[in-house]
């Protein structure tokens, strides 16, 4: 069976989030946003009739994804510099002996150690493969990629 590669990338597969990236233990930038845009590349063996899989499957995987980190504030779970905490019904972010507080329904917590395109890509590509429908699928290869703006992308290849 031949085999080919499947680009998904589409204007849905976005979303804006706010996030700082964490330098050192000192150091962060100041809460920004950015309009997120997700791509995927799936390497496939083409069937018997012309079709590798549903592309549907994917595409709303990967939408469902994005709607759950949309306008949102993204912190990162696993950051050696930056914890958080629940308090008086706030999320709070403690770094560097500053306290950051953001009401619940405004954050997304991840279990990354930075909120990065790199770490993204990962964690894109890490809850596609957990997905049962994309395990279902005969897929040899994923490669999720994010963008933070144009012309800079991070790949994760599993």
């Amino acid at each position: 069976m031949p085999r080919t590669v499947i680009e998904v990338t589409k204007e849905a597969l976005h979303f804006a989030a706010a996030h700082f990236t964490l330098f050192s233990a000192t150091e962060r930038e100041n809460l920004h946003g950015h309009n997120f845009f997700v791509a995927l590349e799936i390497e496939a063996e083409v069937g018997d009739d012309g079709l590798a899989f549903d592309y549907n499957i994917v595409k709303t995987a990967l939408k469902a994804l994005c709607d759950g980190l949309d306008e949102r504030t993204l912190l990162p779970e696993r950051s050696p510099h930056l914890s958080i905490e629940r308090d008086d019904g706030y999320v709070v972010a403690l770094f560097n002996g500053e306290r950051i507080p953001f009401l619940p329904r405004d954050v997304r917590t991840l279990p990354v150690a930075n909120i990065t395109v790199e770490a993204l890509a990962a964690w894109f590509l890490q809850q596609l493969k957990a997905d049962p429908a994309i395990k279902a699928l005969d897929i040899h290869r994923l490669v999720a990629k994010v963008s933070s703006g144009p012309g800079q992308w991070a790949r994760a290849e599993g």
